[in-house]
Parts: C-alpha cells; structure tokens; sequence
C-alpha cells in the first residue's frame, strides 16, 4: 500500500515561532515508515516582523498557497505592537475567517504522577462573538465611549456543539479501547453567560443544546455552567471536566487558565479546523523575553503537530508522538525552564525522537 503524502504549510511567525515551529517539522520526518506517511513542506510568511518588513501580517500568498497547495499546516506564534499601528491586526485570527477554520480545540491533560488527574479539552468556537473585531470609538459629554460588537450566531453555535459531541464520543471510544482516562463516560458542559447576555448567549446556549440533541449524541452527557462558575470549578475539580464547549472569548480565557492546571502553557496544544483543513497551533505567545536563548518548550508544538494529524485521521500516528512525549515529561530529566528544568529546545526535541 503506497505512503500517504501530506503537503505542510509551515509559518512561524515571531519570535520563539521560529524555535518550535522546525521541531513539528523534524517530528512528523521522524515518524517510522510503519506510520505510511510522507510530508513535504512550504514554509510561509505571516506575523508582526513580517507586518513591518511589507506592510502585510498575512500576505495573500500566504492564503493562497494554504488554500490551493497544502492539507494543513503549522502555525508558531505571532507578537503584538505594544502600541496602536495602524493597518496591522491579528494574522491567526484572519486566517480562521479566510479558511472558515471555526473550531479551536485545545487538550488539557497531566502525565501521570503531575499530581491532580487532568483530562479535559476545551472546544472554542473560533470565528465570532467579540472576536470579528467590530469596534468604534465616539465622543459624549461625559468623554470617550468605545463599543464593540458581540455576534453569535445559529449556524455558527450549530457546528461547535457538534464537534464538541463528536470530540466526546472519539474519547470515550479510546477510553473504551484501554486508554487511560479519568472519565467514565463522555460529557459536554457549555459554558455561557445567558443569564445577563440573554440574546447572545441565550441563543449560543439553545443551538448548543438542540446541537447535542440529536440522536447520535444519545449516550453524551451535557450539562451547563455559566462562565464565572466555571472558571471557579474548573480550578476547583477539573477532573469533572470531559469536554467543555464555549463561545470565543470564554474558550480563549478558559483554555489558557487551564495550562496552569498542567504547568505550563509550553504543554499545550490546539488545532484551528474546518471543514477539510486543520492547522496546529501551540497556546503559547511569541515570548520575546526568551527569544534566542534555545530555551523555549517545543512540547506545544509537537503535541499540536500530533492533533493535526487527529484530525487527519491518522491516529495511530499521532498516538505515537503523544507516547514519546509523555514518556519525556514522566521521566522528567530533560524539562524546559518553564518546567523547572534546564534543558534546551533542541535537547527536547531530540529526546522525544529518539523515543519515536
């Protein structure tokens, strides 16, 4: 049976972007010819460095070649102006919208002996809410006022609380499959703030249950909390916690909250997917601060290199370099500072290779 070949898109944007993107690339060349897998590989252009060098954060070559060349790619990190700049806005959020990428989903899960059970993911809705940027700013008696628009819609609510119910039932077929899991059966919990944001949320949270409603999520559990009370719960007992499905801005905050629950947000993954395309996306910003110095956790990385290929459907493949990767955390000699150790980028990587 001939190798599958996935074309890569590759952009790493900003600072440590630009460390840990190549990691995801020498893992999926590392894969075993066992996997069936081949890769080749386009390196692209997007972020702030890229913003002051043409005028442009996400240059339409960029897009094009995504659309027309590639089945997914890697995306690294992108760093923000420190001051309002004209004509420069988010590349990653841009490209969600230009490739209708609606879902952000980031894993949440500890290695075993890290202490509290951990085993989560965290569905966000990717393409509205406050997120499409609708802002002004007017003057009153009483000084400046700024507005900005918070859009929900139906179709939008629809697709998130669907992939939220498939999400959960792919889990508990692993569970069922001799996974280690702290979860018994599979859970949805939608988070919303319906209770002062009646007609936004209001309508997020009844698409999300008519979603979940459906036949085939008869055997997914569901369930609701608003916001400021998961926030507190999923601190409090995050192994209540199976799959959590919010809007935009809920989903940002929370999944990143959550990467204190594991540590570090140098662990975290998540994937940016559509309807036929995917690009993995570590959690972490462009850390300027450690810029350089060969520091920087790759694990974010490689971990939302093996979610791509989930949602590829090569699981045996992304089964694999989650193993090798837990296997480096639980044995614990070669941790990033950010773990408390002082091993480097390139000591990691070639660690969880060499576990390959």
């Amino acid at each position: 049976m001939a190798a599958r070949t996935l074309r890569i898109g590759l952009i790493a944007g900003d600072g440590i972007g630009r460390e840990v993107i190549p990691a995801g690339r020498r893992i999926l060349q590392a894969l075993p010819q066992s996997a069936g897998l081949k890769f080749t590989f386009v390196d692209l252009d997007a972020g702030f460095e890229t913003f002051k060098k043409t005028g442009a954060a996400l240059p339409e070559k960029t897009v094009e070649t995504l659309k027309k060349e590639c089945d997914g790619a890697l995306f690294g990190a992108v760093s923000s102006p420190t001051v309002k700049t004209e004509g420069y806005s988010s590349p990653i959020v841009a490209l969600r919208k230009r490739l209708s990428l609606y879902a952000n989903v980031r894993p949440v899960k500890s290695t075993r002996g890290a202490g509290r059970p951990v085993d989560l993911v965290i569905v966000r809705e990717n393409t509205e809410d406050l997120y499409v940027k609708e802002e002004k700013t007017y003057s009153t008696p009483d000084g400046l006022v700024a507005e900005a628009i918070k859009r929900i819609s139906e179709k939008a609510s629809y697709h998130i609380a669907t992939m939220a119910g498939d999400i959960a039932l792919r889990r508990q077929r692993i569970r069922e499959a001799g996974g280690e899991s702290i979860h018994s059966k599979p859970l949805v919990t939608i988070t919303h703030k319906s209770n002062v944001l009646s007609q936004t949320d209001g309508l997020f949270r009844e698409t999300a249950r008519k979603a979940l409603g459906i036949d085939r999520f008869q055997m997914v559990g569901v369930e609701e909390q608003i916001v400021d009370s998961m926030v507190y719960k999923l601190f409090r007992q995050p192994e209540d916690y199976d799959v959590i499905v919010a809007p935009n801005l809920y989903g940002d905050i929370l999944s990143d909250g959550a990467a204190a629950l594991v540590g570090s947000l140098g662990l975290v993954p998540s994937a940016n997917v559509g309807h036929g395309f995917v690009i993995g996306e570590p959690c972490h910003g462009s850390a300027p601060d450690i810029e350089g110095k060969g520091i920087a956790n790759p694990i974010a990385t490689i971990r939302s290199t093996a979610l791509m290929l989930e949602f590829h459907n090569e699981a045996e493949a992304a089964a694999s370099i989650y193993k090798a990767v837990d296997a480096n955390l639980e044995e614990g000699n070669l941790l990033t500072p950010d773990m408390g150790g002082t091993a480097t980028t390139e000591q990691v990587i070639e660690d969880i290779i060499k576990r390959l």
